[in-house]
């Protein structure tokens, strides 16, 4: 018994499934039983990850028969959205059909969808069983699973990679558009879907490679021209702009990696300390009579309301007299 990698469509997830007696080659269309019911899949590379048990078994090779039947079946699917639309707006629900597909033998429709919240949809799944006597399965899906079913064209120019190629979405992070120094603007790191691009996994490892090696900014280093404070990174260079301040005389200077030395932070903290502890020694030298002279002096705002005060007073034990 070997195993096999299907798939169920262009840029699909792959499933790695056990075939006994069958001759197979790449991007053979084979009949399989997934919990689903029977469908039509193609064959492909297996997948280096592990994936669960949504298929059963591989039935056989599709005949033209079953392609045929296929066919005939996808006809349909445009009436069966336009009738699932026109109930989703009876029931105003708050949910959007993104595409619809059969079982290999007709009796059974699975409908994709995406919405923000949960959904009732029970009264929706009965009118739509009455109408069309068959069996009606709702599946919500994520909005990246939406872009990969619909496609498009990204901000590249090119072809969505979920829909052309990726079998299945990489973990993409802010940390990844961080780290290759990409502008934080959501419109600019974001993709038609609206979440963090795919592409920003690519080259990931490269950046934090490259990243470590390099200091960061606002860091000091020792440079063949002396000491100065990291102002920027160019990675793919992998050279440090630097600058320094000399004798009141600032230059910015780039250098590659190899030409600087790192200062550690303890020694930085060592030597804020030291000019600390310089400072309080200096200011425990000062005049103990000039502190006692700072302390009695009164501004003379005070000494004018004092004078105010008194006047009053005594104005007040005239007239008692």
């Amino acid at each position: 018994m070997s195993k096999i990698g299907i798939k169920f469509n262009q840029g699909g997830k792959i499933y790695n499934v056990d075939v006994s007696d069958l001759s197979l080659n790449i991007n053979d269309k084979v009949v399989v039983e997934s919990v689903r019911g029977l469908e039509i899949a193609i064959v492909s590379p297996l997948s280096k990850q592990e994936t669960d048990d949504e298929i059963k078994a591989v039935i056989r090779k599709a005949t033209d028969e079953d392609l045929n039947k296929y066919e005939e079946l996808k006809t349909k699917e445009k009436n069966i959205i336009n009738i699932t639309k026109e109930l989703i707006k009876k029931y105003k629900l708050e949910m959007k059909i993104v595409d619809v597909s059969f079982t290999l033998d007709g009796s059974k429709v699975i409908i994709n969808y995406v919405c923000e919240d949960r959904v009732d949809f029970r009264e929706l799944v009965k009118d739509l069983a009455s109408q069309l006597k068959l069996r009606i399965e709702l599946r919500q899906i994520g909005i990246r699973d939406q872009a990969k079913k619909l496609g498009g064209i990204g901000f590249c120019g090119k072809e969505c990679c979920c829909k052309k190629y990726l079998n299945d979405f990489d973990k993409v992070s802010i940390k990844m558009a961080k780290t290759q120094g990409l502008s934080l603007n959501p419109s600019k790191i974001s993709g038609i879907c609206g979440r963090l691009m795919c592409c920003l996994a690519y080259e990931n490892e490269f950046y934090s490679e490259v990243a470590g090696k390099m200091p960061k900014i606002n860091s000091k280093v020792v440079t063949p021209d002396g000491e100065g404070v990291v102002i920027y990174n160019n990675l793919l260079k992998q050279v440090s702009t630097v600058k320094i301040e000399k004798d009141n005389d600032v230059k910015i200077n780039e250098y590659t990696v190899d030409k600087l030395t790192i200062i550690p932070k303890e020694t930085q903290q060592s030597a804020v300390n030291s000019k600390l502890s310089h400072k309080e020694l200096n200011s425990n030298m000062i005049d103990d009579s000039e502190i006692e002279q700072e302390n009695i002096r009164i501004p003379e705002k005070q000494k004018t309301k004092n004078k105010i005060k008194k006047f009053k007073k005594k104005n007040k034990n005239e007239i008692k007299k």
